[in-house]
């Protein structure tokens, strides 16, 4: 009779495993999200104590993504060959070091020696993390992954400048670098923690690419590169990066410049636009029902951030007003969001995830390392106005990059269909 009681009503083991890898992935991802950030909050306290311009304030973050856009191709293949866990824990020690090493800098150039290494640990996050959703996630939960993914790297933007700025106010720029540290540290542990759970993501796929690699050589290794998906693919990221680096290192300082936005608001200018860009990943996910909607979900959604972007550089708009426009910006872009992952995927060939991911997602690195420095030349020559007309100009490449990318990876009918 005993065996006969229905037991408590708990999620199912796979379900709950499923739960703890997105939650830690996620953490992760947000984590990385958070030290693309590590450098432009801090630009005002930087600036007085190394006595830089805005063109060498952007050449740091600059820096940062050119090491993180070369990593991450690189980062891809060794996913798809050693697994997903060993790099991921690798990477988050080097945000430790990089953040203790920021804040201990005394000269320029030790500034730029940190913001390099804390890109060789921006660089595997994406060829992980996809490569351990794909994996260890069940299929029916796999879009909620990717979902949750979005918006944890979403919240780690929006939280860095609100984190690093608030300690930065009351105990100084080296408290916040080395707060950043801390929490990199902790992540560490967590995933560290919970490493039983991730570990052996790759071992067979690992054992198949090589007995592959060892069949066909480069040739195999390498094929990917031969779909023109993947480089459109990448140059959809490439626009985004410059973009969204637009927007999150000199957008604040543009528009405190065109439209005498107090300091305190500017400072929420860029956390407004992440937490609005995380409600608009889950309504677009929500509405991404179909996927033959990816393409138009997207134009609507950086249709709607270039008019944003346009309004704020060329109309007289209230200061007040403007951290409301970056959260409308950042709502247009997360709508897309969803639509442009579901682009990806279709684009990446069976077997060949940490190598696709990672070149792909290397245009996002190297439009970022683009982006600083040339808005950046913007700002000193005193032209706050075209910051905002390249962000329009960049988020409209998106729609056309977007219309391309669904041409070439839609299902075509088999021959002889009517």
């Amino acid at each position: 009779m005993q065996d006969s009681v229905a037991a408590p009503s708990m999620p199912p083991a796979g379900a709950r495993d499923d739960a703890r890898v997105i939650g830690v992935i996620g953490l992760a991802h947000g984590t990385s999200h958070f030290f693309h950030l590590i450098l432009a909050p801090l630009f005002p306290w930087l600036k007085e104590a190394f006595g830089l311009s805005f063109a060498e304030l952007g050449l740091l973050v600059t820096v940062f993504f050119v090491v993180s856009g070369v990593g991450q191709a690189l980062a891809g293949f060794v996913v798809d060959r050693i697994g997903a866990v060993p790099v991921l824990l690798f990477a988050l020690a080097a945000f430790v070091v990089a953040a203790c090493g920021l804040a201990a800098s005394t000269h320029y150039a030790w500034l730029m020696l940190f913001a390099a290494i804390a890109g060789v640990g921006n660089a595997p996050f994406h060829p992980v993390d996809y490569s351990i959703m794909n994996e260890r996630v069940s299929a029916p939960r796999l879009g909620r992954a990717y979902a949750v993914h979005g918006v944890t790297g979403s919240l780690g933007w929006a939280a860095a400048p609100v984190f690093l700025v608030g300690i930065a106010q009351p105990f100084g720029w080296r408290a916040a670098a080395a707060g950043a540290g801390a929490l990199a540290a902790v992540v560490l542990l967590v995933v560290w923690r919970h490493r039983a759970l991730l570990e052996g993501v790759h071992r067979a796929p690992a054992r198949e690419a090589r007995a592959a690699q060892a069949a066909g050589g480069a040739a195999y290794t390498l094929a990917f590169l031969r779909l023109p998906a993947v480089w459109l693919s990448f140059a959809f990221f490439f626009s985004w990066a410059v973009a969204l680096g637009g927007v999150q290192t000199f957008g604040p300082e543009a528009s405190k410049a065109l439209h005498a936005v107090p300091v305190e608001l500017a400072a929420l200018c860029v956390t407004a636009y992440m937490l609005a860009n995380a409600g608009g990943m889950l309504v677009g996910g929500f509405l991404l029902a179909d996927p033959a909607r990816s393409e138009r979900m997207i134009a609507t959604g950086f249709g709607v951030a270039v008019l944003v972007a346009l309004l704020i550089g060329f109309s007289a708009v209230p200061g007040w007003s403007v951290p409301l426009l970056f959260a409308a910006m950042g709502l247009g872009a997360g709508i897309a969001g969803p639509s442009r992952d579901l682009l990806v995927k279709r684009a990446t060939p069976p077997g060949a995830t940490g190598r696709v991911y990672g070149m792909v997602y290397s245009g996002l690195d190297v439009g970022m390392a683009v982006s600083p420095a040339a808005f950046g030349v913007m700002m000193d020559a005193g032209r706050p106005a075209l910051v905002w007309l390249g962000i329009a100009l960049f988020q409209g490449l998106l729609i056309l990059s977007a219309v391309n990318i669904g041409r070439v990876t839609a299902p075509r009918a088999p021959a002889g269909a009517a």
